[in-house]
């Protein structure tokens, strides 16, 4: 009986070392710095209410861009990523989030959604994004985001489309002055956006007015 019961621990001992050597071999995760995306700058308060509703969707990206990873082109054609940083949505999100926040401070559209409550609207903005990185330019950094934009009507036409590309200078090499840089560059082309939104949807609003 002593003989299986010293067996017994021995095998018990050989398990507990075996598990602790199995945890120790596993990498740690190291710990990541979630951005946001900064505060968006103070806007002037647009004029003259428009008639018609937006909502603003999503942009298809691809797989690279369509993650919390903040993009890098560290040179070449070699898409990377900052270690030990990300954003707190995926890009498209944080993109698709600044432009329904310009609107809103615009003030102008006073009937904004987005494809999160799929409500019913006069018109649709979305579109593919193709670029949200920064890259490297020799001794300097710029910020890329292009997007190309689409405005569809109720009926899922296309009634207009346009690329808008921004490229914002980076102050550092420090993930800080990168995720600042991409504040101001979104900021740039929201206003963009928004501006050819507007123009964009009056015209056609106005040329086929909808029956009451």
């Amino acid at each position: 009986m002593r003989l299986v019961g010293q067996s017994i621990t021995r095998l018990l001992l050989a398990a507990t070392l075996l598990s602790l050597g199995a945890c120790s071999i596993l990498p740690e995760q190291a710990p990541s710095d979630v951005y946001r995306l900064p505060a968006a700058s103070p806007a002037s308060k647009g004029t003259s209410p428009v008639a018609w509703s937006l909502r603003v969707v999503r942009p298809k990206s691809s797989e690279t861009l369509d993650s919390p990873r903040i993009a890098v082109i560290p040179q070449g054609n070699v898409i990377s990523s900052y270690k030990g940083a990300r954003w707190s949505d995926p890009a498209p999100v944080l993109l698709r989030n600044r432009l329904t926040d310009a609107f809103y401070r615009d003030g102008r559209i006073q009937s904004i959604s987005t494809d999160d409550s799929n409500l019913q609207a006069d018109f649709e903005l979305g579109g593919e994004l193709q670029a949200f990185q920064s890259e490297y330019r020799g001794a300097t950094i710029e910020v890329v985001i292009c997007l190309d934009a689409r405005l569809a009507d109720d009926r899922q036409r296309i009634v207009a489309s346009r690329r808008f590309e921004v490229h914002q200078p980076v102050a550092d090499k420090q993930v800080s002055a990168v995720v600042s840089a991409f504040g101001q560059a979104s900021d740039t082309l929201a206003a963009q956006v928004l501006q050819w939104t507007i123009e964009q949807g009056e015209k056609r609003y106005t040329a086929e007015p909808k029956n009451q």
